[in-house]
């Protein structure tokens, strides 16, 4: 009986070490050799490349990074990046993903072909910078409006316009503050370079109070939000909820009064003509 156990004792402890001088002169080198493995990837150069942007070879560069992890997406050279256009923007140091370049330039006003039908564009005027945001907002924000009545003095945050999406800011100039396709720049002014108005995407419901305010207040908006599309939908959404929720609240108020009125039926409760009858045959 002692002897079996020291013999299975004797059999797994060689199969360990079996174990542990494969690992160590087979799979760790080959490992090894994996995270040493190099190769090129075309890299920003550049502090920053808006969307947009016609990429030249000075933004760009080739450098020599670790094979592994890398997707097969990143470019490898110039030839994959150099004169095409940008869909996002770009930051120093970060690889080129080739789904992220387009070879026709983007449309200036992009924003506008993505509309449905479901809503509308509208732009109000900035009165000032810094009711404009400090010219800080940007396509894709989130913001909050407030109204400000020119005769009173009064300010309201009205709840329609809590949380609205901002498609576009202008300059004053007419032209959008970035995603604009390159082209020959002429020398600006600075004044025509600050935001002068804001285009929003919003119901019609929105638009047409939008439109009064225009005219009647004073508008000033306020940064809500900034970052991935999935937490701004969620603002949206909350929004989109406020016009939901009257016409769901009076579906359920007509419900439980048709359900009184079944209930009503159901206890003996006759209509007055059959009643009239009752009271005759009664008589």
């Amino acid at each position: 009986m002692n002897k079996n156990i020291f013999r299975n004792r004797t059999i797994i402890g060689a199969v360990c070490i079996l174990l542990a001088v494969l690992v160590c002169f087979g799979i760790t080198p080959l490992f090894n050799a994996g995270l040493k493995a190099q190769t090129e990837a075309v890299r920003v150069k550049v502090g920053v490349i808006p969307r947009g942007t016609y990429i030249t070879a000075d933004m760009v560069e080739v450098y020599t990074r670790g094979a592994s992890g890398m997707s097969d997406a990143i470019a490898t050279s110039l030839d994959e990046v150099v004169g095409r256009y940008t869909d996002v923007e770009l930051r120093k140091n970060t690889d080129v993903n080739t789904g992220w370049l387009f070879s026709e330039p983007l449309t200036q006003y992009e924003y506008l072909t993505k509309l449905d039908g479901s809503k509308v564009a509208i732009s109000v005027t900035i009165p000032t910078f810094a009711k404009g945001g400090s010219g800080k907002v940007e396509a894709g924000d989130i913001i909050m409006l407030f109204a400000t009545d020119k005769d009173t003095g009064e300010t309201t945050q009205p709840p329609e316009l809590k949380y609205v999406e901002v498609l576009a800011v202008t300059q004053s100039s007419g032209v959008d503050k970035e995603y604009q396709a390159p082209q020959n720049k002429k020398e600006e002014k600075p004044e025509e370079t600050l935001p002068s108005t804001i285009t929003l995407l919003v119901n019609t419901e929105q638009a047409q109070l939008l439109a009064h305010l225009e005219e009647s207040n004073s508008l000033h908006l306020a940064f809500v939000y900034r970052g991935t599309r999935e937490n701004a939908v969620k603002f949206l959404a909350a929004q989109d909820q406020f016009f939901v929720a009257p016409e769901e609240d009076t579906a359920v108020q007509d419900g439980k009064q048709g359900e009184v009125s079944n209930d009503n039926n159901v206890a003996g409760n006759k209509p007055a003509e059959e009643q009239e009858v009752e009271n005759t045959d009664g008589e």
